[in-house]
Order: C-alpha cells, then sequence, then structure tokens
C-alpha cells in the first residue's frame, strides 16, 4: 500500500503510532535500569526476549504467516545474535553502572558507525561535508560523555574505571548493532536469488523479528545458565514492579513499539520515522532525570545536543533529497517567481507549476513507497 493510497489511515492513528515509537521505544532504558533491581543482566534478556519472541511467534502464526523459510530463518538468527543479544546485552550490563539517560545518547550516536563501517559508501559519505562536520560533532559528543564520567565528583577511582569500561562494552555493543545491519544490508540480494534458487517463499518480516527475539532468547539463556546468573535466580523474590517492568519490555517495548515502527514504515517516508532517534534519548534523559537517582548534569545536556545535531549532519542529506523538502522548495521558488514576473508572464509560470507537480505525482506513483 502507498503512501498516495486512499485507503490511508486515519490522522490520529499515525498520530498514536508516532508517539509509541517516540516515547515507548525512549522508555525502554528507563525499564531496564529499574528491571536491573531485582534480574541480573542476562537473566533480564533471558525473560524479555524469550517472552516476546513467543508473543510475537504466536501471533504470527494466528495470522496466519508463514514461519519457517531455512534461508531467511538463517539470516535472521545471525541478524538476531548481533542486534538483540550483543547490543542489547551491552546495553543491559551497562546500565548496571551508568545512567539510562547516557546510554540512550550513547545508542543514539550509533549513526557515526554506519559512516565509519560502510565501505561501499566511503565515497559518498567522506565527500559531503555535512556527513563529515557530523562525523566529527559525533565523536566530540561521546567523547564529552567519557570525560563526564571520568571526572564525575564523588566518585572513588575504582567506580570511575568500571563507568569507562561500561562505556566502552556500550560502544562495542553499538558496533555489533551497525555491523549486523550492514550485513543483512549488503546480503539481501544474495539471500533473494538464494531463496529463489532454492524455490524457497520469503517470510513476514514479523515472523522474522520473532526468529530474532527467539535467538536473543536463547542465547541470553545459555550464558545465564553457564554464568550462574540463573543459579542464583529467586523469581519470589523479584518485586512486582520490576515484573511489570520486564512486561512492558517484552509487549510496549519489543512487540507494540517494533510493530508501530514497522507500520509506520509503510505509510510515511523513512526519513520521517527515522526521526525517533531525535525523540528516543531525550525521552530517556527526562526519565532518568526525574525518575532515577542518577543527576543529569549540563555536560550530559550538551552532550545530547551535540550528538543529535552531529545525527542531523550525517543524515542531512537524505532530508534534503527527501520528496517532501523538495516540493516544498519549488513552492517557494514559483512564488518568488510569481512576485518576480511580469503580469503576462504569469500564466505560462502557473503552467510550469502545474505541470511540475503532476510529474511529482507520477514519480510518486512509480517510485517504491518507502523512501
Amino acid at each position: 500500500m502507498t503512501k498516495g493510497n486512499q485507503n490511508m489511515p486515519a490522522t490520529s492513528s499515525i498520530i498514536f503510532a508516532y508517539l509509541v515509537v517516540y516515547i515507548v521505544w525512549g522508555s525502554t532504558f528507563f525499564f531496564i535500569e529499574k528491571a536491573l533491581h531485582s534480574f541480573s543482566p542476562f537473566v533480564l534478556g533471558s525473560v524479555r526476549f524469550i517472552l516476546a519472541g513467543s508473543l510475537l511467534m504466536g501471533y504470527c502464526y494466528l495470522k496466519g504467516y508463514k514461519l519457517f523459510a531455512k534461508t531467511a530463518v538463517k539470516d535472521a538468527l545471525f541478524v538476531g545474535f548481533l542486534l538483540l543479544f550483543v547490543d542489547m546485552a551491552a546495553v543491559i550490563w551497562s546500565e548496571q553502572y551508568i545512567s539510562s539517560g547516557i546510554v540512550s545518547i550513547i545508542a543514539a550516536a550509533t549513526a557515526i558507525w554506519f559512516v565509519v563501517l560502510d565501505r561501499p559508501k566511503w565515497k559518498e559519505n567522506f565527500s559531503s561535508l555535512p556527513t563529515v562536520l557530523g562525523l566529527i560533532f559525533g565523536f566530540i559528543g561521546v567523547f564529552m560523555l567519557f570525560a563526564e564520567q571520568l571526572f564525575a565528583q564523588g566518585d572513588s577511582a575504582g567506580d570511575k574505571s568500571i563507568k569507562i569500561m561500561a562505556m566502552f562494552v556500550l560502544v562495542c555493543g553499538t558496533i555489533a548493532w551497525t555491523v549486523g545491519s550492514l550485513i543483512s544490508k549488503y546480503n539481501r540480494e544474495k539471500r533473494t536469488h538464494q531463496m529463489q534458487k532454492n524455490g524457497e517463499e520469503d517470510i513476514h518480516v514479523m515472523v522474522k523479528t520473532a526468529w530474532q527475539m527467539v535467538c536473543a532468547g536463547i542465547a541470553f539463556t545459555v550464558v545465564a545458565s553457564l554464568n550462574g546468573e540463573y543459579a542464583h535466580f529467586q523469581a519470589q523474590d523479584v518485586m512486582p514492579e520490576d515484573w511489570g517492568a520486564i512486561i512492558y519490555l517484552a509487549t510496549m517495548g519489543s512487540i507494540l513499539a517494533f510493530g508501530s515502527y514497522i507500520w509506520l514504515l509503510q505509510y510515511r517516508p523513512t526519513t520521517e520515522v527515522s526521526t525517533h532517534a531525535y525523540i528516543n534519548p531525550i525521552v530517556a534523559l527526562v526519565l532518568a532525570h526525574y525518575f532515577t537517582d542518577h543527576q543529569v548534569t549540563s555536560l550530559q545536556i550538551i552532550g545530547l545536543v551535540v550528538v543529535l545535531a552531529s545525527v542531523l549532519l550525517m543524515n542531512w542529506n537524505l532530508y534534503k533529497n527527501n520528496k517532501k523538502v523538495r516540493l516544498f522548495k519549488r513552492a517557494k521558488q514559483m512564488k518568488r517567481l510569481r512576485e518576480l514576473a511580469p503580469q503576462s508572464s504569469i500564466p505560462r509560470i502557473m503552467a510550469l507549476s502545474n505541470f511540475n507537480q503532476r510529474h511529482e505525482k507520477k514519480k510518486e506513483g512509480d517510485s517504491n513507497p518507502h523512501e
């Protein structure tokens, strides 16, 4: 279904989906920190993703989606290991020692690694001044957060060391997320060819996500069993509010928010949906300030602004080339021409404007709905 389809959903539904993606995804950092009061890191990941994966797989089964295709499932398991196990393990483990607000800012800086590690696009990225400036600002913002932890008042040398280690672990997690995303991106054509060769039918994106969650859940469970976390885990000792945090993470964070994100991509431009990267860390920082013992410092706020500015610059070319931006610029140009042109030339300008509008509509109908 294209964005221009007459069956476009109600504006209220789109607004609700955006609120879910903005607020719920931003709040997951806070709820991880809350759940860590009763759960050890790998038990938390185990319970969250086993529950979320099972619920989502059950939903896909009830919807009648095909649940298995060897090539697609194999790829989903690999991507799930990097994105949902390695990256989320880094996030959860780090939140034992540093604020969920800081974790969310470092997560927003993942765009840095997409520029650095996406080798096929190096020429394009490093020849773009906004992208290079964004990369520099991104590293400055992350460095500021490291410095804030290193020079924090009142922390012992041991506390500072473990916080810096947590920051490094978190950065490694974001790199794993980037690597998994890039592998998935560049192997897509190869996977499609392989599936066609084997006569396999692809599976729905929600099914792939369910397999990714199952993979992460199993990986967390194995680690929690081997490192002794499950041996020391007592379900009866978990506070009710911490069970609530786990259920929230599994249902709202892993299923509802992701489902809203996928749904929005069917009707809204990708560049617009991607704005959640700017809102999520703000939500996380506000929750950390008002509902945790962590103090939000001025350096953290400045670091957030610098990181978000870097993300904006690194995505500048995408936003600049967005269809709505192009149409807005064209409308401004036509308005200026009408004001400057002699009266006799206005009909000709209006005809040109109508032609351009028809041309854009035709391009919209011919193009892929995911901008």
